[in-house]
């Protein structure tokens, strides 16, 4: 996806600099100097310009049907922000785009150094992503915040343009666009009005609804060449047209402005889900939009530190502040600033720019201090009122002085806020060169300005350590953290204590670098259950009888990855899976007997391996790597077999086998290859655990063996969820979530079963073996690592596979097939999305023979190989799939598998 912005002219030349972005993902430009454009002229404009230079070429004209040559196969975002910031002059040299936003108290994964800009643009993307192939450019605002708390609905694929609105009240309508359509079509867009009045807008209610304009547009193809004919003169120069005001109202089946060239585009509207629109376009709304973000959740629980600020409209980031601020202040914001114990400080004061000082200074109710550094050592001084628009002539008034040192910065500064009427003060001011707002936009040194940010943020981040109590530290991006100390070389902060919360320990730990420590501390938190539940197995059979334990694999459909620690632990899972039996049999089968020595005999009939066990020690090496009996090693050791987990203390395994009463043979089988991607392993030691837990008499239900399971995989190091062993011991379709905290107990909602055995839906459901087999602890370990370092990225894509989970079981409630087979491909995207290796190459040319014959896809579990799960568009197709991988593989094992839904998930019985 291609992000071109138009910025004002200053920040253009330094902005890859200033963000770190790359050049060939993000264009920048300004409009012409001294020719106004208007939404829709500076975006053919910004388009034409990004062309231009993609071709090498430059000028002021261009064939007006330039903009027709976007790449269909690319995406483009376009994003105005090259106002003058007239009514926000803390942010007006920058842009209001750069606008730093403190971190949000209940969200985790964010970085320290995020902007409007970078908080504006996921919504942007998921949409884009989201939207048909055609419609390939979005054109969005840069001075607001947008949030979609619910999921996209699906966009309409038969259109020229998407306008997306907010269901918003007549009150605040009436000073912006809307989007009006009538009930019976409410998608299909009637017209557009600029601001209509209060008596227009309840006149339209009566058979009309009506959006307003949150300036999010999807166009095509079409759309963008309709536009740039309408911004150009027919030899090509560019002129002003405003895309809301003009463009827009020429839109639509009955247009208020109608436009014969525009009559033949159709427009959709949309309401944005759930939507939220905060603006950051005035002084007053920097406080206001800021103070509702960080209000929009205020359940305890959901936030993760303990703020000891005096008032909640207090906003301090990247700034050493040493003056006293109490609960009287109201409406602080302090950013990219030095603000000294002689400063006193009262309510609406905003303060950017101010560099490290002594100064004594009191700013009054609404005052505000604005320092912007000029070349390589000048700086111009802007104090202004909280309410002051720099509109009209007073954006050219030269007000400002220019000063060269920070002593003189003080005096100026003082004299302007009528705090030191010296002689001095005065004569420093009256022969200061004088700048305007304009001239301060134009003429800022950017580059200075970051700087000062960043070191302001070095001297920060310690501070942010030391007092992880009651700051955001621990719930931020913590590998952008750790890089951040790293290109500052700040030392590591001091080790936590041993009664900090486990969890903050555990990020601690990974933030040091210490993979090992926080995977311990993580397994420490999951087993310590366990322990503390002592077990007292005892003989529950006869001399001669054999019990024997059975299970289904599992599929994942949805959410897999949500249920692994420690994402489960800090913001729960959700899972959609199904139990599969193969070929008319569960694939997993334990059995388990007396025997007469006093000792445990383990054997494996696919591995065709035994090993006899009569000490402690031995049972306790199910860590050794490549052996076969780990899993029924750690199980017996959960199961009481082991000092420290029986409730009874014995000198020696023969000892507790001679009181349990005899030895146990227990022996195993998996008919089924090892790297399936069908839950194998934990699915096999939940049935291991099943068939001990009535051998032994210990009385769990299947939510103890699940949870037992999970301890035991945390016990082999191998880690993972809970989704896989909940996978098999509970037949049929599922929706599994979790809540916070280490007690992780899925709550199950079954699902109808009518689209996986109806005679119509069952023979569509396929399963191939593909040969190709993966093991998942590595994949594993480096996601979880970026669970524990709260990456932003893979936060943001978790959060996604969650909410899709709930997608999926919406699909199968309502019975849609064809949407659940779609939803199924999703995963198989999301999967990709959060480890690219997912799907090599093998696999892709796999997928690749049967794609147009298939809803959807997926290789369950980590993917790499193993299975790979189909849903055909009906059974023709379903034939056809068969014969094309049945004539064309790559494997000598490649093979069909006859699947059946699971009725009863794990069996135990007894001969």
């Amino acid at each position: 996806m291609k992000k071109l912005l138009s910025l004002p002219p200053n920040l253009v030349e330094c902005f890859h600099d200033i963000t770190g972005y790359d050049r060939q993902e993000w264009f920048c430009t300004h409009d012409p100097v001294n020719q106004k454009l208007g939404s829709g002229g500076g975006s053919v404009w910004l388009v034409d310009r990004y062309l231009a230079e993609r071709k090498g070429l430059s000028g002021e004209k261009s064939d007006t049907n330039e903009t027709s040559c976007l790449s269909a196969e690319e995406r483009y975002l376009l994003l105005h922000a090259g106002g003058q910031s007239r009514r926000l002059p803390s942010y007006a040299p920058s842009g209001k785009i750069l606008t730093p936003i403190p971190v949000f108290r209940w969200a985790r994964g964010q970085r320290l150094s995020q902007n409007l800009l970078s908080l504006q643009v996921p919504l942007y993307e998921k949409i884009l992503n989201a939207a048909p192939r055609h419609l390939n450019v979005m054109i969005v605002s840069g001075d607001v915040y947008i949030r979609a708390t619910q999921p996209l609905q699906p966009i309409p694929d038969d259109v020229d343009i998407v306008c997306y609105g907010l269901w918003l009240g007549p009150e605040i309508a009436q000073n912006h666009g809307v989007f009006v359509s009538s009930r019976e079509h409410p998608t299909e867009m009637e017209c557009m009005l600029q601001k209509p009045s209060v008596e227009t807008l309840s006149n339209l209610q009566k058979d009309h609804y009506y959006l307003t304009d949150i300036g999010v547009w999807l166009l095509s193809d079409k759309a963008m060449t309709a536009l740039a004919r309408k911004s150009k003169t027919p030899s090509g120069e560019y002129r002003e047209y405003d895309l809301y005001g003009t463009f827009g109202c020429a839109l639509g089946s009955h247009p208020s402005l109608p436009d014969p060239e525009m009559a033949d585009l159709k427009v959709a509207v949309l309401p944005l889900p759930g939507g939220e629109f905060y603006h950051f376009g005035t002084s007053r709304e920097l406080l206001s939009s800021t103070l509702a973000i960080q209000n929009l959740v205020n359940d305890q629980r959901e936030i993760m530190h303990h703020s000891r600020k005096p008032h909640p409209s207090i906003f301090v980031q990247n700034a050493v502040t040493e003056a006293a601020i109490t609960g009287e202040n109201r409406n602080l914001w302090i950013e990219n600033s030095f603000v000294g114990r002689h400063w006193m400080l009262t309510s609406e004061n905003i303060i950017t720019g101010v560099p490290e000082n002594d100064w004594a200074l009191d700013l009054e109710p609404c005052q505000c201090v604005d320092i912007v550094p000029l070349d390589e050592t000048a700086w111009v001084v802007r104090p202004y009122g909280y309410y002051d628009k720099f509109a009209g002539s007073l954006q050219q008034q030269k007000l400002f002085p220019v000063v060269r040192s920070v002593a003189d910065m003080g005096e100026v500064l003082q004299y302007m806020l009528k705090q030191n009427l010296s002689e001095h003060a005065r004569k420093l001011y009256d022969e200061a060169e004088k700048l305007s707002a304009e001239d301060i936009s134009a003429n800022a040194n950017l580059r200075r300005l970051e700087a000062q940010r960043r070191r302001f943020r070095a001297e920060a981040w310690p501070r942010l350590a030391s007092n992880y109590e009651h700051s955001v530290f621990y719930q931020l991006d913590l590998e952008h953290a750790a890089q951040e100390f790293a290109q500052f070389q700040l030392p590591m902060p001091e080790r936590l204590p041993a009664e900090a919360p486990l969890l903050t320990r555990i990020h601690d730990a990974m933030f040091r670098g210490e993979p090992d420590r926080a995977f311990g501390l993580l397994r420490e938190g999951l087993t310590r259950r366990a322990l503390e539940m002592k077990q007292t197995p005892h003989m529950n059979v006869y001399a001669d009888q054999i019990v024997w334990g059975r299970s289904p694999v599992r599929i994942d459909l949805a959410g897999g990855w949500t249920d692994t620690p420690p994402y489960c632990l800090t913001e729960g899972g959700n899972v959609v899976n199904l139990a599969i039996e193969l070929n008319g049999q569960p694939p997993l089968q334990t059995y388990v007997k007396p025997c007469k020595e006093r000792k445990i005999i383990l054997r494996s009939i696919d591995l065709g391996s035994a090993e006899e066990i009569t000490t402690y020690e031995q049972l306790a090496d199910f860590n050794k790597v490549g052996s076969p009996f780990s899993i029924p090693k750690a199980a017996l050791v959960l199961s009481g077999f082991q000092p420290g987990f029986s409730s009874i203390d014995y000198p020696s395994l023969s000892a507790q086998l001679e009181e349990f009463g005899c030895g146990i043979e227990l022996t195993m089988l998996s008919a089924i290859p090892a790297g399936s991607g069908l839950g194998t392993s934990s699915i096999l030691a939940a049935t291991v655990l099943g068939a001990l837990n009535d051998f032994c008499g210990l009385s769990w239900d299947k939510n103890e063996i699940g949870q037992r399971t999970l301890v035991l995989e945390q016990l082999l190091t191998t880690g993972g969820g809970w989704q896989d062993q909940f996978g098999g011991l509970l037949p049929g379709i599922k929706l599994l979530q979790t809540g916070k905290g280490f007690s992780q107990e899925p709550m199950v909602k079954f699902l109808p079963t009518e689209m996986f055995t109806g005679q119509e839906y069952a023979p569509c459901h396929l399963l191939y073996y593909t040969g190709i087999t993966r093991t998942a602890k590595d994949i594993l370990s480096q996601i979880v690592r970026r669970m524990f370092l709260n990456q932003h990225e893979q936060l943001e894509l978790l959060s996604v596979m969650k909410q899709h989970a709930l997608d999926m079981y919406d699909a199968i409630v309502r019975q849609d097939f064809a949407l659940m087979g779609q939803l199924v491909r999703k995963s198989w995207q999301l999967n990709q999305l959060l480890d690219s290796g997912t799907n090599p190459a093998s696999v892709d040319r796999l997928t690749a023979l049967v794609d147009d014959l298939c809803l959807g896809y997926k290789l369950p579990g980590a993917g790499g190989g193993g299975y790979l799960y189909m849903i055909a568009k009906d059974p023709d197709a379903a034939a056809r799939i068969k014969q094309r991988l049945q004539t064309d593989h790559e494997s000598p094992n490649a093979r069909f598998v006859d699947l059946q839904l699971s009725k009863t998930g794990l069996q135990v019985s007894r001969s």
